[in-house]
Order: structure tokens, then sequence, then C-alpha cells
């Protein structure tokens, strides 16, 4: 049986991620998962696919004091700022890196996913990250895995496994991990962040022409071709359900595959 190989969610939406060995699921979605997020003067997200400077901020976040702490990629010395007592020098911190004006915004009821539809954590095998990653020159698993952003990876004994946990158009693939539900719902749709260096935002050279090609060329056989409009689409999207809500995922837990279902109204 495939297995959560690891967890991670990313507190500050666009930064680097925690890793954790136990998660609860808050509102359909991982706690702390995308629980802030920086906006511009307009309130509008300043991310990632955006904003490639942010790939050179470097983040460490401590939840059980609810300290975010910052560097700039190759420097040595970490800022820490607490989220609640110093959130307007730590607004000023971002503010200067970025040389325009941001303030960093919080939603503790489930976070600010990207697909407000499938809001639950995403799913990649770890084969699938390197598979991916030998597609390309001085890129590894872990390296692939920071450009993907995954929730859940699990060891899953083949690439692309995870291709198995979404069905037809209009349906859902039902699985569990230990004993949480989740439907899955799509092969995720991937924007301009996976093409970019991690650490330093910089573009790899013919990066989505490559993936396009051989992210084809291995489907598997038994994929859902119909959920291919195009193919930069890697990891799945999911959803929880209401009642597994409050659970925990963990790594380790089992990941058992159910049936397909007709998607809710």
């Amino acid at each position: 049986m495939p297995t959560v190989a690891s967890l991670r969610v990313y507190p500050v939406k666009s930064l680097d991620p925690l890793e954790l060995d136990t998660v609860e699921v808050n509102n359909g979605a991982l706690r702390h998962d995308r629980e802030y997020a920086i906006v511009d003067g307009d309130r509008e997200f300043v991310n990632g696919k955006r904003e490639p400077a942010l790939h050179r901020i470097r983040s460490r976040y401590d939840p059980d004091r609810r300290a975010l702490s910052l560097r700039e990629h190759g420097d040595d010395d970490w800022t820490t700022f607490s989220m609640d007592a110093e959130r307007g020098e730590l607004n000023a911190w971002l503010s200067e890196f970025l040389d325009y004006p941001v303030s960093v915004v919080r939603d503790a009821s489930g976070g600010m996913p990207d697909d407000t539809e499938a809001d639950g954590p995403t799913v990649i095998a770890r084969e699938t990250a390197a598979a991916i990653a030998s597609w390309y020159d001085d890129v590894d698993t872990g390296g692939m895995l920071r450009r993907l952003r995954p929730n859940v990876v699990v060891e899953a004994g083949e690439p692309f496994w995870e291709d198995r946990l979404y069905a037809d158009r209009g349906s859902v693939r039902q699985f569990t991990i230990g004993d949480v539900e989740f439907e899955g719902v799509q092969p995720c749709q991937r924007c301009v962040v996976p093409t970019r260096d991690p650490d330093t935002g910089a573009e790899t050279a013919d990066f989505r022409e490559t993936f396009v090609e051989r992210r084809e060329a291995t489907l598997p056989a038994w994929a859902n071709r119909d959920r291919f409009d195009h193919f930069f689409r890697v990891m799945v999207n999911t959803r929880i359900p209401e009642g597994s809500w409050g659970k925990s995922v963990r790594v380790g837990d089992g990941v058992e595959l159910g049936d397909s279902s007709p998607t809710a109204p």
C-alpha cells in the first residue's frame, strides 16, 4: 500500500514549507497551510506567480510561538517576527525587500488556496518528482518538490501513481489517508512557479516545453487522458468532506483507493 512519506504546509503563501509529522484537517485544508498571505495596497495577492523575487526569501515558521523568521537567500542572518505583536515590522521588512508597500493578512479558517473549488491538500508521489527531475539538468527530487509545492508526498513505488486519484469529468475519486476521507478532483494545472529556480527565481530554459513533451509521452496508459486539455499538469487537487474535518493525517499513513462518484452540485 502506498504510504505518506512527508507532509508539507506553507504557512505564508508562496514562501517556504513547514514539514510536519502530523497535521490536523482544518475546515477542509491542512492546519497552517496558506494561513497567511502577502497582499499589495489593493489587497491583491503578491505571490510567486506574480513576483519572482519571493523565491529569494527563505522562511521558517514556528507554529507554537506563531513566529516567522526571514532572510534573503545567500544571507546567514535570520530576522524573526511575532505574527501577533510585530506584524508592522514584518510588513516593513517585506516592503523594503520588494521595494513597494505590502502587508501580511491572515485567514485561520482554512487558509487561502489558489483553487477554491478543490481546496484540500495537493497530493503527489515522490517517484513522480524524481521522474520529472530527471528531465532536467541539475534538478534533483528535492528541488523538484520545492518547485511543485505539494502538501502530501506519497511513497508509491511508481511515478505518476497519483494519476489514479481522479476520475472522469463530473466525478471525483474517493480515497483515504489513514482515517481521513478525500475526494480527488483533477490533475493540477501548473503555473509559472515550477519553471523557476526555487532559490533565485531564475527561469529554467525550456522548462515548460520539455515538461509538456515528456508528460504526454510518459502519461500512464491507465490515466484518464480526458482530464488533460494540455499536459502542463501534475499533482492532484483534492477536497476533504466535512465528516473528516478535525481528524489528522500522519507520515506513515496508508493511502487506499476507493470508488468514483458524481461531483456534488
